[in-house]
This record gives C-alpha cells, structure tokens and sequence, in this order.
C-alpha cells in the first residue's frame, strides 16, 4: 500500500506558468481518512512522510497515525522526519566542520571513501556568533570590532572555507552580515520549497533543523523548524532522519490587538511567561485566532524566536496573506510568492479565519490586556512588570549575596577626567542586540524615535553604561539611515559595533577599567539590560549578577536612567535642559509615528543587501586555503584540533558495558543550563582552560571566549562545568566548577578531579533535578561529559535538545521516579551508583538505579531509561550517532 499510496497522491500545480509536482495530502486521506482538523504544523508532517515513504524508515501506519491523533491530540509512535536543510552558526558550525573532517580521517582509516562524507542536505552557515563588543560608542566600533575578529577568529574562518570547498551543498554567509536566523528570515526561507527529481519540479513545504535553539524563528514565516544539537544536525546532513515522537500540539489563541505603547517584546514576554506555566516541553505550539490578522509577520518572528524560553519544540504559525507580504517586502521573487500561496491553499496549509483545529491542550491571550514588561533578573520566563522592577531587583539582590541584602555603599569612580559614584543596581550594559528584536522594524523603529525625542529634550546617557547596537542584518541600519533615526541613537552612544549576536551571548567584551574595579571594590550587583532573548546567570558579563530582558526602546530608557532601581513607569529618567524632569511617556513615541517610521522600510533595501550575502569583504576573500579532501590538522593550533571521538573505533561496535561503581563528579540543582555545563563568554586565566591556553604560549589578551574555540576538545572539555555561576552541592557554599574527589576527599576542579578518576578507571555519573540541560542546543555540554568520563545523567527531566545530544554521545539519561529527589535520596557526593543490564536495554524501560552510601547502606531507584525511540537506542548501542554513521557508510 505504501507505494501505491505515494504514487496515487502525486498531483500538479502552477505558478506564474510554472508547472510543479506535490504530494497530495486531500488525495492522501482519501485513504487515510479526514485531515480537516489537523493542526497546519502537523499537516507538514504528514506531507513530509508521505513524500518519504518507503515501507522502510517511513510506513503507512506512520500517516495513519498522524491523522488518528485528531481523536485525543495524543499519539505513541515514533517517525523519522528529514528536513529539507540545515542551518548553521559559527559556534556549533565549527565543531559540526571539525567532526566531519574527523568523520573522514576514520571512514579512509577503515578503507572507506572519504566522498561518502558530504551533506546530502543543503548547509548554511552564517559567522554570526563570534564579534565581541570591544570597542564601543563611536563610528570606529564597528571597523574596530570587525578588524580585531577577523584577527583573534582567522584559523577558524580559515577552517571554515576549507569546508567550503571540500564540501558538497555547504555554503558559508561570511562574518559582518547578520545573525543567522534574520538571513534566514529575510533570505534563506522560502516556505515552500523545491528540487528537481527525475526531470519534476517537486514542491514540498520548506522545513529544517538548526544547530541554534532559536532556528524556531523561522515558524514566524509558516516554515517549521527547531534547534537541534550539533550533533543530530551533523546526523541529518549525511542522510539520517531525526527520530521524533509524534508530538502534542498546544494551540494558543490570540484575539485582539496590542494596545498604544506596547511592543511586540513586551507580547513575546507573556506569552513566554504563559507557556512556561502551561507546560509545554518538548511539545509544538502553535498559533490560530483573529487576532493574528493583527499580527505583523515581524512580531510573529519575535514570538516563534523564543520558542527554547517557553520550553517548546517550536511555535509555528500557518501561512496567510501575513506572510505573503513579509515574501514580498523582503524581495523574494513574484513566482515562489505565487508557488507559497498555491500550495498552501490546496494543500490545506492556509490559515483561514474562524479555523479551530483539534489540540491537545490549548490557552488564549486577548493581546489588549498586554503590559509593559522586561523580563529578570536571570531567566527569560520571570516576567516583571515595568514598575515592579525596583521590588524584582531588591529581590534578587537578596539572593546574590548570602541571603542577606547586600547593602554596598557607593563606589566612586574615574573616567574620561570625570569622577561618579557607582551603586548597586546601575545599569552598566544596555545593549540592543539578538535575533529576537533586530529582525522587528516596528520595535526597532521605537528605539530610534526614543532615542531622537530623549536628544531633542536634552537627556544624555550615564557615563557607567555600555552601549551597543548590534543588528541582525544590515537591512536595519539601511532603514535607520532613510528614516533618519541613525545620528540621534548615535548621540546617545547606540553606534553600530557589529552584525551578530554579541551581548545575547555573552559577547558584550569587557567594561571600562575604571568600572569594572569599582564593582569588585563594592561588591556592587549592578545589571544589564538587553533586547535579547537569554539572561541566564553568568551569561552576559561575569561582572554583572542580574540581567534583564526587554524591548529596545526599553533599553534606550535605561540607559538614560542609569540604575534598574528607578521606576520607570513613574520617575524620572532625568532632568531636560530646561531643567524640568522628563519621565518615559514624554519620550516614548506613539502607534502613529512608528507606523510611520516603518513604512522607510522597503524592499530595494532586501535586494541590495542579499545580493552578494555569500561574498564577504576583502579579509574574507583574501583568506587562502589548501583544496584537500581531508584536513590538514596542526598540531599547535588552540582553535582547530582532530577531536579524539572516532580515534579508537573499530568497523563493529562493542556491546554496551554496564556502569559499575561510578562516582559522582557533580550533583545539580534545577534549571541547569548548558551555559552552565558547557559556557558561553570569557575563559577565566587561573580556570583549567585558561592554564592550557597559557601554556601552549596564548596572551590572555588572546583567549577570545568558550564559543569562539569550540574547535579544540581540549579547551572545551576543560571548560565544561567551568561557570563561574554553577553551584555544585558536592562543595557546599562554594560558586564555579569545583567538585570533591570522593578517595582523598580533596576539593578541586571538576577537570581536574575528572581526570584523576580516567586515571583511576573510575566512570563518572551526574545527578540533577528539573529541566537539566535547558537553553542553548549545545553539542559541547554533551561532548565535554563524555571526554571527561561522565556514563549516566540522573535527573528529575531533561530539555528536549540537550538529552538528544547526551544519547548522541553514547552518556545514559535516566530520569527519577515522580517525588524521588537528590534531595530524597539524600545524595551528598560521597556515594557510588552502578547501572546494570544495559546489554538488553528498550527505550523507555524501567532501569534499577543501585546507590552504594558511605556507611555502606544500599538502595535501588527504579529510573525510567530516558532513550525514547529505536533509532536513538541504535546511537546509544554504537557509542554515539556519528559512529553509526560512520559505520553505515562502511
């Protein structure tokens, strides 16, 4: 049946006199039965396995699963999806280039050809990850900025055109362009895509999977696709389909229309704060209602962007005539604009008002009842009214310091010939920056016409904040300069200092001299505030202990103010030169003015920028490289080194050894991100990766950040568990990643303590409790466990992405009964805990947990083995997905 019901499906339509094949998904139930009331993301699904069925990976009882889940928006089984693309960052791009060019040193060391190693998928990867805000403003920054990147980041970049041209379908966006998800956004989507097969034009809907957890801002645009690990994408590029359950759909209905002075942040911020509290891990969400019609495409970007915030796979929102004019701005082709509409109305795609399809949970929010908000002090789901800040940073202040307020006196400073007092709670990084608002003119817009009536009042912006704007393409500043606003955010110290991501992730560089002692001499809990989408302690600058969320025009605001104690909503933000106060509804622009400002928004602007996106300038062009097949590895490179995860494997795999008397290198709390295990931002000099980059002759000038050496297994696996913000409950009290080496008892690194234990031929275990390994999709907090000798991860649950990539790595995730704790078990670190069976191991079953305490007590935990599917079984048994691979092209 499964070929006779491809092959029946197959149908034909036209645009713009173009004839294209698709699979039909209403001829399709004409067997499979009614889709009406299918979700539009799951109908994409459904397409997406009709078109790949095969009896095999992809069988009927697949289809027909998807349509039966319309009875109880619940379904058991598992699929094997395969997005049409992939979309890379240069931070999890870089390690993903260096594990293929592994990939192919071990398929020629096993007899294999090396050409086997190719994406099979087209690959872009767009440099967005890597400018660090050095220099900021003045109208140097940016040349600045992107002069000394090109300098600290040349052996990477120059490793990544040596990818270029030894891969197939791999295209890189050079550094200086934009953040990935805006180019593809404004560029690389195209909502329905096509290929040529077997002299066909085939159609199909345009999904992927990226290697940056906020690839879900392309479901702004109808195109479903999430975040995954470096490591599963690298999977998907050669071929292998992502194994996926068959998910649970949210549905969130959204009436009415944003009030006057309320942004799409402050939107994105409730609904974050909504979603979190429903439930949705590891679920899609997706969006219906009339009040979408009120939704500008660019919002809707802003809501699916933080889809990793709220805890969901992603948050889609079908394709209506929103979005064909969002095609049509950004200057894609009149054709593909006709081919998007076609299809998603035969195809049953087409977002039509009144729709009502069946959920398995659902939630509503009637826009006009949105407030002004920011979101902190460290987790982007803690919204806080605008004038609840003051009470929300005194909270947190309380937190930082021992429990107790910390009541530093000010602290006064030098700088530029002028002395001021620095206290607690002073703004000192007031950055707009990230994907999730720069791809937004409406919010944008708001920052710029804040910034031009604050000028006109005579305000300034306080001499201790550090100010940046850093867009997500250049498109935005092309718009800044038609509509005026460029001078006057200038004025204010906004001058452009990069294309990318900076602040968001950790790249916000150092504060001045003078600042940064005053904080240390006071113990001062000072703040940032960004338009970005993470705040997660330890993230944006070590220095700053609270970090805020929140709209760019916000961001202008407080860096007017000064200090996150002040109320906005009712003090002033300082005095005009008449002397009068001026309070943020003077400045604040209105509804009509942003309208206004939005319409210089236009699409010779998309054209002009994308035209040449692939090119780069002169230093990017002026990069040589070997053309080689396999790599040239240097052995004294700190960037790019041959990582050691296929060095040792043979053409079978070895059965999977049980887990005997591990010891504990960590136990953790809830809500442990992958900041924490594998760190984003500055190498500390006296952290174990700080001595190796000191002892292979690397200035500490010269360190550059976690993200930028990702490359080299021996910094990261150096710098996993690293955070200078982890708390490990093995070494009460102390902050940063120390652990107890149980035998001696000694208290040192956790690397350090790691590789006492590899000498001892000691496995290693962590334990933690809720939603471990929530936030960025980091390959790196899987593969630094696994190069440190870590087996098992016990937690009370696990983010989607990050126990995906432990699986790939071949570490156990197992999962405590409900009610059972660390805290229950009353682990101290001084235990051991083995693991057995694991010979026989199913996906989903019951594993005894058998913890050996100190005293010698015993006790055995029935975990639930977190490997949910028979594919992710096969990675585990092979140790790890790459080798699988590996092997199957063998």
């Amino acid at each position: 049946m499964s070929s006779n019901l491809k092959d029946t499906s197959m149908d034909k339509l036209v645009a713009r006199n173009s004839e294209y094949h698709y699979y039909s998904l209403p001829r399709a139930a004409k067997q499979l039965g009614d889709i009406d009331r299918l979700p539009k993301s799951m109908k994409v699904l459904l397409e997406n396995l009709l078109r790949h069925i095969d009896g095999d990976t992809v069988q009927v009882e697949d289809l027909q699963a998807i349509v039966d889940w319309q009875r109880t928006g619940h379904a058991e089984r598992e699929i094997a999806y395969r997005p049409a693309r992939v979309l890379m960052q240069d931070f999890t791009g870089v390690p993903a280039v260096v594990d293929l060019a592994a990939m192919r040193e071990a398929v020629q060391r096993l007899g294999g050809n090396v050409d086997q190693v190719n994406p099979l998928s087209p690959v872009d990867l767009v440099i967005d990850h890597s400018v660090t805000v050095d220099e900021f403003g003045d109208q140097q920054a940016f040349g600045d900025n992107v002069r000394i990147e090109m300098q600290r980041n040349h052996e990477r970049y120059t490793f990544l055109r040596w990818g270029q041209q030894a891969f197939n379908r791999f295209r890189v966006v050079p550094p200086g362009t934009g953040i990935c998800h805006q180019v593809n956004l404004e560029y690389l989507g195209q909502t329905i895509w096509h290929e040529e097969q077997d002299g066909k034009r085939i159609a199909y809907p345009d999904t992927l999977v990226g290697t940056d957890s906020h690839t879900t801002m392309i479901n702004g645009l109808g195109i479903l696709g999430w975040g995954v690990g470096g490591i599963e994408a690298e999977a998907a590029m050669l071929g292998q389909p992502v194994s996926m359950l068959i998910p649970d759909v949210v549905g969130f209905k959204l009436t009415g229309k944003l009030s006057e002075g309320i942004t799409a942040t402050d939107l994105v911020l409730t609904v974050t704060q909504m979603l979190r509290k429903h439930g949705v891990v590891g679920k899609f969400v997706e969006f219906y209602g009339d009040g979408l019609a009120q939704l500008p495409l660019a919002d809707r970007a802003t809501i699916a962007n933080m889809s990793p915030e709220y805890g969901a796979t992603c948050g889609f929102f079908p394709v209506d005539e929103v979005t064909l004019g969002y095609l049509k701005l950004s200057g894609r082709s009149d054709e593909q604009i006709e081919l998007v509409e076609n299809y998603a109305k035969v195809q049953g795609m087409w977002r039509h008002p009144g729709d009502e399809p069946v959920f398995t949970s659902s939630l509503a929010l009637d826009m006009s009842t949105v407030e002004t908000s920011l979101a902190g002090p460290k987790r982007p789901q803690d919204r806080v009214a605008l004038s609840a800040v003051p009470q929300a940073f005194q909270a947190s202040t309380e937190l930082e310091i021992g429990g107790q307020p910390n009541k530093a006196d000010a602290v006064s400073f030098t700088l530029n010939g002028e002395t001021h007092p620095l206290s607690n709670g002073a703004v000192v990084i007031a950055a707009i920056t990230s994907c999730t608002n720069t791809s937004n003119p409406s919010v944008m817009m708001a920052a710029g016409l804040l910034a031009k009536n604050a000028v006109e009042k005579g305000l300034q912006v306080k001499p201790w904040v550090k100010t940046s704007l850093a867009p997500g393409s250049k498109v935005v500043t092309d718009y800044f300069a038609s509509a005026g606003l460029m001078p006057y955010l200038e004025e204010l110290g906004f001058n452009l200092v990069g294309y990318g991501c900076t602040t968001c992730i950790g790249n916000s560089g150092p504060l001045p001299e003078p600042i940064e002692q005053a904080i240390k001499s006071g113990d001062l809990t000072v703040g940032a505030v960004l338009s970005g989408n993470r705040n997660f302690e330890g993230r944006i600058h070590p220095l700053v202990k609270t970090n805020w969320l929140a709209s760019p025009p916000l961001v202008v605001a407080y860096a007017l103010a000064g200090n996150m104690q002040l109320d906005l909503a009712s003090e002033a933000l300082g005095e005009g030169r008449d002397g009068r106060p001026v309070y943020l509804k003077d400045i604040w622009p209105s509804n009509t003015d942003i309208a206004k400002a939005v319409e210089e928004v236009r699409t010779e602007m998309f054209r002009k920028e994308y035209s040449e996106v692939f090119n780069g300038d002169d230093d990017w062009r002026a990069i040589e490289v070997t053309a080689s097949a396999t790599y040239d590895w240097q052995e004294d490179s700190t960037y790019i080194r041959h990582p050691p995860f296929f060095s040792t494997m043979q053409e079978k795999p070895e059965p999977v050894q049980d887990i005997n008397n591990a010891r504990l290198l960590a136990i953790l709390a809830d809500s442990v991100t992958t900041d924490h295990i594998s760190p984003a931002g500055n190498i500390k000099h006296d952290s174990p990766a700080g001595r190796y980059l000191s002892e292979h002759g690397v200035a500490d000038s010269d360190f550059n950040s976690y993200g930028s050496r990702r490359g080299n297994h021996e910094v990261m696996m150096r710098g996993t568990f690293a955070n200078i913000r982890i708390r490990n409950e093995m070494v009460p009290g102390v902050e940063g990643g120390y652990t107890r080496h149980i035998p001696s008892q000694e208290e040192m690194a956790i690397y350090d303590a790691a590789m006492r234990y590899q000498q001892e031929q000691v496995p290693l275990a962590v334990v933690a409790g809720k939603e471990y390994g929530s936030g960025s999709s980091r390959d790196w907090a899987a593969k630094g466990p696994r190069l440190l000798g870590v087996r098992v991860v016990i937690a009370e649950s696990f983010e989607r992405i990050h126990r995906s990539n432990l699986i790939g790595m071949g570490i156990l995730p197992l999962e405590f009964p409900q009610g059972v704790t660390r805290k229950t078990l009353a682990l101290s670190g001084d235990e051991s805990i083995s693991v057995g069976g694991l010979q026989s191991l199913q996906p989903g079953q019951t594993v005894p947990l058998h913890i050996t305490y100190a005293d010698g007590r015993e006790e055995v935990v029935d975990t639930r083995c977190r490997i949910d599917t028979q594919t992710e079984l096969t990675y585990y048994q092979n140790d790890g997905i790459l080798h699988y691979v590996i092997r199957k092209m063998l």
